[in-house]
């Protein structure tokens, strides 16, 4: 990909205060009405889960999770992210361990294994901002139970873009919520390739979604439930 990882993390560090502010304890209407609703069906949270949260941003969704009786390991790469999210969730501190992890290293992603593996894992919007999720995925099978469960939602490859271009993974600049202190970096894969590194990490895909803000017939948003089977 064009922009690295550095310039992703460095635009993220800039827009964390104006993120938590703008997603505040309910996150927005976006997310309320597009993204949460298939979100929470295909995860079907039970009181026994322990979910990890993949770039939790200000941790709203974990603390979602949390007030249903859930515990919840919730990381992001950006420390200011995660410093306002254990400001804003002190209350549920008994609940959720936030942790500054790098989704593309796996030595940082399997320190997050605990005694207890995890039941459940949920991405709310964040595999599009990812350089790199091929080691995402290989940590993530690893550090599920059998049978695990893990649910992302990203936007549409096919209609979300600011380029022509489809086929080949690429990189470019964009805004998730307007007005936003810096553009930060997307990462265009196609579908074609989100099945792929799925199935290459030992999931099978049982749930999918497109889903569209307002009436359009566009979808911008999927929604995948990949479970573990090897």
């Amino acid at each position: 990909m064009e922009l690295s990882k550095e310039e992703s993390l460095k635009a993220w560090q800039a827009n964390a205060a104006f993120w938590d502010q703008t997603m505040g304890d309910t996150s927005n209407r976006f997310h309320l009405e597009v993204v949460r609703p298939r979100v929470n069906e295909l995860l079907d949270v039970q009181p026994i889960d322990f979910i990890l949260d993949i770039a939790c941003g200000n941790g709203n969704y974990s603390a979602y999770l949390a007030a249903q009786g859930v515990n919840v390991v919730a990381f992001d790469y950006a420390s200011e992210m995660i410093r306002l999210a254990k400001k804003r969730w002190a209350r549920f501190e008994d609940k959720i361990t936030f942790c500054i992890a790098d989704a593309t290293e796996e030595e940082s992603l399997l320190a997050l294994r605990r005694e207890r593996p995890f039941t459940k894992a949920v991405s709310n919007m964040a595999i599009m901002d990812i350089t790199d999720v091929e080691v995402l995925f290989r940590c993530v099978n690893r550090l599920l139970t059998p049978e695990g469960v893990f649910v992302f939602a990203t936007q549409h490859p096919c209609f979300v873009t600011r380029t022509e271009k489809y086929m080949t993974p690429h990189a470019y600049r964009g805004e998730a919520i307007a007005g936003q202190p810096q553009e930060h970096c997307y990462y265009h894969r196609s579908m074609q390739d989100l099945f792929q590194v799925c199935f290459r990490n030992g999931f099978v895909i049982d749930g999918f979604y497109e889903e569209c803000y307002g009436k359009k017939e566009t979808p911008d948003v999927i929604i995948l439930r990949a479970v573990k089977r090897k």
